[in-house]
């Protein structure tokens, strides 16, 4: 009988992992919110505006053994307009190309048509594996929570397939946003990291300010107002002749809206509303760039922008 000498055995270290994970959803499901806790930093836009995130912010989670690169799809949902389609566009072509989809149904809202609509897109990809989790579980009690659970697991048995988990996290509570980082990374291939250590976004910086300035321009406006607003960053530059522990960056931005008569939502009264845009905006681009920032913004019009192809194009879509 031979007796095997365990000290002599190396131990198998694991592979490093690193891929692409998306978080699908139906608008307001939670997909930003819990891409924000999974990175630990403030990337994807969160907004009470269902359809606010329109670029493909992605959320890179760092673990000495692997790389969770998230990418935040648009909402999907039936197209009314040329945007509408072309997001849609980017919401399936995005899909085809992650290693793991999140499909996020909020535990406080009965499954509905909107959630089914997407489930059932989902079942069409065949070889990407789905994960349903149970978002804002902060909000239920255990047996609401239960009820939801099973419904999802039903769905997925009516739509012909079956979810590789089914995970309740609150991304408000930090409860189990480390346990669904856990099981995302096995479903990722084998692979060196893809971005370099500090990286948490590969959104150029531009972009995620105006991000930044659209949230705060979301914020409080009437309902008509969430697709109608557009923010391009025309300029970012270093204030010269400053000394260089006290630098300057200058930031020109524009909010663009589809019609004369909504410049004064915007604005508000005596200029107030804007003013408060620009504080609120200002302060959360400074901690994204970690240096003081002068914020120059203007509102302009866009005739109907949603539905003109050259517009889009412009206003970088």
């Amino acid at each position: 009988m031979s007796v095997r000498n365990q000290s002599s055995e190396q131990p198998t270290e694991a592979p490093h992992r690193a891929g692409f994970a998306c978080f699908v959803g139906r608008p307001n499901a939670g997909k930003s919110t819990l891409t924000n806790a999974l990175v630990g930093k403030k990337v994807a836009i969160t907004s009470n505006r269902p359809q606010t995130t329109r670029h493909t912010v992605r959320g890179i989670v760092h673990r000495p053994e692997a790389q969770l690169i998230l990418v935040d799809t648009p909402g999907l949902h039936k197209p009314r307009t040329l945007l509408g389609e072309r997001l849609n566009d980017v919401v399936r072509a995005t899909w085809a190309e992650v290693d793991v989809i999140g499909f996020c149904l909020p535990a406080n809202e009965k499954l509905g048509p909107g959630d089914r609509f997407i489930a059932k897109e989902l079942a069409g990809i065949k070889r990407t594996p789905k994960v349903a989790v149970v978002t804002k579980t902060d909000l239920v009690d255990s047996k609401t929570l239960a009820e939801q659970l099973i419904a999802l697991d039903q769905l997925g048995k009516e739509l012909g397939f079956e979810w590789a988990e089914i995970v309740p996290v609150s991304a408000v509570g930090d409860q189990q946003v480390e346990l669904l980082a856990d099981l995302l990374i096995p479903m990722l291939p084998e692979s060196p990291p893809l971005y370099p250590e500090g990286d948490l976004t590969d959104e150029p910086e531009q972009v995620m300010v105006a991000e930044l300035i659209r949230e705060a321009a979301l914020e409080g406006v009437r309902d008509e107002l969430p697709h109608s607003i557009a923010v391009v960053v025309e300029e970012m530059l270093p204030r010269e002749d400053r000394p260089a522990d006290r630098p300057l960056l200058d930031i020109h931005a524009n909010i663009y809206i589809e019609r004369t008569s909504q410049k004064g939502i915007i604005i508000g009264p005596k200029g107030k509303r804007l003013k408060d845009v620009g504080i609120k905006s200002r302060k959360q681009i400074e901690a994204l760039l970690g240096t003081p920032v002068f914020l120059d913004l203007h509102v302009k019009v866009a005739k109907d922008w949603q539905r003109d192809p050259k517009q889009l194009r412009k206003l970088g879509f």
